[in-house]
């Protein structure tokens, strides 16, 4: 360990070292989420994936709420809409209930992806969990609920349960965590 990250005593501080454990999970979150894409790269981008998964949990949804939901500016979210719809990911419709709005949604195909990313990111996930014993993947659940709460991000059911996942595309479960 690093001097600097040491205190006076000579042992690592536990805010820095619970710091340091969370920056090497995410790396390892950030690669099954890339991993899981490998399939549909060409096509999706990360971020363009998490507008998918807004308009799979959210359904139809206004350009400005889409935005806000993905904390981008409304114009970076219509460039990445347009990309969507030359994939043939997503589409656009007239607003049923207000004529002058457009609405945006997924295609089938896009539904689809959504799916299959999911699927390939929870079945790693599942492994890697698998490898922990009983008392870690249960320590895990209680520790990272608590980093979810002190973080501000809103606990959600298992998707299966029929919850929707956060707009990001995180769900928190009994036995596991996972991004979907």
């Amino acid at each position: 360990m690093p001097e600097h990250e040491k205190n006076p005593a000579g042992a690592m501080d536990d805010v820095d070292a619970v710091t340091w454990a969370v920056l090497t999970a995410s790396r390892l979150l950030v690669a099954v989420a890339a991993r899981s894409l490998g399939e549909v790269e060409e096509r999706v981008t990360l971020p363009q994936f998490r507008m998918l998964v807004v308009l799979s949990t959210r359904g139809a949804t206004k350009l400005v709420a889409l935005a806000d939901l993905l904390q981008v500016a409304p114009s970076t979210a219509m460039r990445m809409v347009d990309r969507l719809i030359a994939a043939g990911l997503a589409d656009r419709q007239t607003n049923p209930d207000n004529r002058r709005e457009t609405l945006l949604r997924l295609t089938e195909e896009g539904r689809r992806t959504v799916e299959d990313v999911t699927s390939r990111r929870r079945s790693e996930i599942a492994g890697i969990v698998a490898r922990l014993g009983p008392a870690q993947r249960l320590a895990l659940i209680d520790a990272l609920g608590a980093f979810n709460r002190a973080g501000g991000e809103p606990p959600a059911a298992p998707a299966e349960a029929g919850a929707e996942p956060h707009p990001l595309g995180w769900i928190l479960d009994d036995a596991l965590v996972h991004e979907v």
